[in-house]
Formats: C-alpha cells, sequence, structure tokens
C-alpha cells in the first residue's frame, strides 16, 4: 500500500510538470520566455531574416507549449473564410517550403491583458519582404500565453491580415 501511494503520489507530480513541456535543448532560451514582451519578441525575431537564411527553429519550438497551435484565417477562391490550424513543427515545415523570400515581421503595437496565469496579447504587425523594404502586409495577431510562475508558453497563435480584404483599424496602429 505504502508502495502504491508514493507511485501514485510521484505519477502526479510528474504529470503537472510536463503539462506545458517545452522542447529541451541545449541552448539557454529562458530569456526568451521570461516575460510578456520577451517572448512576444523572440516569436518576431526567430521568424525574421533574409532569403535563404536558417531560422533558430529550435528556439521556436521553445517558446511553444506541447500543445500550442498557429492559426492563420484565409478566404477561398469563393470568398468564404475559414482558417488553418498548425503545429508548430506544421508551420516550419509551411514556412521552410513556401517562403523563398526574405520575410521580416515586426510589432507595430500591441495591448495586453493578463489575469492570473493567462495574458492575451493583440498584437498588431507588419511584414517585408526585406529589412528596409516596402511593407507586404499588416494584421494582427490574437497572441495567448500561459505562466505556470516559471516561464511564458505560448498556446496559441492566432492572426488575420489586411491582405483577406481588411484594413487596421486606426487604434490598432496608434
Amino acid at each position: 500500500m505504502k508502495h502504491f501511494l508514493i507511485t501514485t503520489v510521484l505519477l502526479t507530480c510528474m504529470s503537472s510538470l510536463t503539462f506545458a513541456q517545452a522542447p529541451t535543448t541545449s541552448v539557454n532560451y529562458t530569456k526568451d520566455v521570461s516575460s510578456e514582451a520577451a517572448i512576444i519578441s523572440a516569436l518576431y525575431e526567430v521568424i525574421s531574416g533574409e532569403p535563404g537564411a536558417p531560422r533558430d527553429w529550435e528556439r521556436f519550438k521553445y517558446l511553444f507549449a506541447k500543445d500550442a497551435f498557429l492559426i492563420p484565417t484565409n478566404k477561398s477562391t469563393e470568398g468564404v473564410f475559414g482558417y488553418r490550424k498548425m503545429t508548430p513543427e506544421d508551420y516550419i515545415n509551411f514556412f521552410s517550403t513556401r517562403i523563398k523570400t526574405g520575410f521580416f515581421e515586426k510589432e507595430l503595437k500591441h495591448e495586453l491583458v493578463s489575469f492570473g496565469t493567462v495574458t492575451h496579447v493583440f498584437s498588431t504587425y507588419e511584414t517585408r519582404e526585406t529589412k528596409n523594404g516596402p511593407i507586404t502586409n499588416r494584421g494582427i495577431n490574437s497572441i495567448q500565453l500561459f505562466n505556470d510562475q516559471n516561464r511564458y508558453y505560448i498556446m496559441n497563435v492566432f492572426w488575420c491580415a489586411e491582405s483577406l480584404g481588411f484594413t487596421l483599424p486606426p487604434a490598432s496602429l496608434k
């Protein structure tokens, strides 16, 4: 009975520790997940770069909880709006096989609301194909973060771009 209780307690503790476990890595990315601002900055940095420049995908994966999703909205040729759900691994594959130009995404403004372990960031962005080139798109990322008292994790990034036929509201740019 004593062995059963010890095993049960250990399994319970282990399951709570792995709830939002990020991929293990030998590089120290703890600064990236130390605050809301740091994790949002790291997200934009890691996906940006010159054409053919390797991205630090281990850093990217470290930002996300194990059950996280990236969810871009889209519009069919018939004009019907929808969305696609991707894991961080799916996003890496999508990005690596489809983005042949440079890609620079920069935050213009964000609105942040936190309560307990949950933070929501409404982050207005712009994209360019070269660091100082013309803006190719703008939109809003809705980013949900989880804080386990030790670090932040990205749970979801859900976004809509102006290229779908919408114009950013002026309040999103100020």
